[in-house]
C-alpha cells in the first residue's frame, strides 16, 4: 500500500483520461508528495492505485478553462504530463487546490504561509481598459458563456454566475487572485458594464461596499448591462423541471448510487435543494448539466444501513457507509458515502427536508 498513514485528503474527483479522452470518476488520495487515484468497481475502491501524480515540481492552473467545465484544475508535472481534474463545486475545488498546492510547496514553509494569507491591496492598474475586458468577455469562443439560470421561480435567459466571472478573470490574467477578481468585477458593476439579476446579487449591490458588491458565488446571477432581460413567471406555470431546480442548494457532493435496473454502482454528483425539497443526481462524466434523475423529498424516509454484511436489495462488493432513501412512492435508493461522517451529514441534511 502506498497510502500509509500520511493521507492529507481523499474523495471522488473526475479525471480526464490520457488514452481515451473521456471523463471518469476516480477515488483520489492526497499524500505529502503524490496524488494517487483508484478505480471503483462494484461499489468498492480497488486495492492498488490505477495511477499516481508526483507532486514535486508540479504546477497548477486553477481555474482551467480549456474545457466546457467550469470547475476544472490542471496539474502539470515536471515531465510535462498534464492532468485535468473536475470537481462538484467551487468550494470543493478551491479546498483541494489549496491542499494540493500546500503539498507541492511542503518543503517551503514561507510559501505555505503565503497560501493562507489574504491581501486586500488590489488596485486597478492604469493600463487595464475596462472596455477591453468587456470586449474579451463578449468573445464568442473564449468569452463568458451566457446560459439560462433560474432563481426563486424567475428565469434569466442570458446570464452567468459570479463564480464563473471570477474564474474567467483569473484565467485570462486580468486578476491574480479571487479577491482581486471580485474587486475588478465590482468595478464592472459600478461602471454599468454588467448588472446583477436575481435577489442575491441585487441585494449585495444595494448593501455592499465596493469589495462586497459582487458575489463570488455559484448562485449569484449577473448579465451584461445591454442584455438585461428577465422573464418572470409564476411557479404554477413553470415546467416541472424548472420548479424542481429552482430551490436553494443546501448541499452537494459525489456519492455512489446503485442503479435500479442493472444494480451496478456509479459515482453521481448529488445536489440537495430546499423550497422545494428535491434531491437530484448528475452524471459527472458528462458535460451536460442536466440531472439524470431526482425525486421529491416530501414524505421520504432516510436511514443508515449497517456495515456488517450486505443488506437486502444491495448488490456488489460494497465498501460500506451505506444509507437508504425510500420515497413516498416506495422507490428505494441505495447510496454509499465515502465515510461515516459524510453519511451522517447527508442523512441529517435530508431529514431536515422530509
Amino acid at each position: 500500500m502506498e497510502e500509509g498513514s500520511g493521507i492529507l485528503k481523499e474523495g471522488f474527483l473526475v479525471k480526464k483520461g490520457h488514452v481515451v479522452h473521456n471523463w471518469k470518476a476516480r477515488w483520489f488520495v492526497l499524500l505529502q508528495d503524490r496524488l494517487l487515484y483508484y478505480k471503483v468497481v462494484g461499489g468498492k475502491k480497488e486495492s492498488s492505485p490505477k495511477g499516481r501524480i508526483i507532486l514535486d515540481g508540479c504546477t497548477m492552473t486553477c481555474p482551467c478553462l480549456e474545457y466546457n467545465r467550469p470547475l476544472v484544475i490542471k496539474l502539470k508535472t515536471k515531465t510535462n504530463t498534464e492532468y485535468f481534474l473536475d470537481f462538484c463545486s467551487r468550494e470543493e475545488r478551491d479546498a483541494w487546490a489549496l491542499d494540493i498546492t500546500g503539498a507541492i510547496h511542503a518543503g517551503n514553509p514561507v510559501q505555505v504561509q503565503q497560501l493562507h494569507r489574504m491581501k486586500n491591496s488590489f488596485k486597478l492598474p492604469s493600463n487595464i481598459s475596462l472596455n477591453h475586458i468587456v470586449d474579451k468577455m463578449h468573445d464568442s469562443s473564449s468569452g463568458i458563456k451566457l446560459t439560462p439560470n433560474t432563481e426563486q421561480g424567475s428565469t434569466y435567459k442570458e446570464s452567468f454566475t459570479g463564480s464563473v466571472l471570477v474564474d474567467w478573470l483569473i484565467s485570462n490574467s486580468f486578476a491574480a487572485s479571487r479577491l482581486e477578481a471580485v474587486t475588478l468585477a465590482s468595478v464592472l458593476v459600478d461602471e454599468n458594464f454588467i448588472k446583477p439579476v436575481g435577489a442575491r446579487s441585487v441585494e449585495a449591490m444595494r448593501n455592499g461596499d465596493l469589495t462586497e458588491q459582487f458575489l463570488d458565488d455559484s448562485t449569484a446571477l449577473y448579465t451584461f448591462a445591454e442584455n438585461y432581460k428577465k422573464r418572470t413567471t409564476s411557479k404554477e406555470n413553470i415546467h416541472l423541471n424548472i420548479i424542481e431546480l429552482s430551490g436553494t442548494i443546501l448541499k452537494q457532493g459525489f456519492l455512489i448510487k446503485q442503479g435500479h435496473k442493472r444494480k451496478n454502482w456509479k459515482v453521481r454528483r448529488f445536489v440537495l435543494r430546499a423550497d422545494p425539497a428535491f434531491l437530484h443526481y448528475y452524471d459527472p462524466t458528462k458535460e451536460d448539466n442536466r440531472p439524470v434523475g431526482g425525486f421529491s423529498l416530501r414524505g421520504c424516509l432516510v436511514s443508515a444501513l449497517e456495515d456488517n454484511g450486505v443488506p437486502t436489495g444491495v448488490k456488489g462488493n460494497v465498501q460500506g457507509n451505506l444509507f437508504k432513501i425510500i420515497t413516498k412512492n416506495d422507490i428505494h435508493y441505495f447510496i454509499q458515502a465515502s465515510s461515516k461522517a459524510e453519511r451522517a451529514s447527508w442523512i441529517e441534511a435530508i431529514k431536515q427536508l422530509t
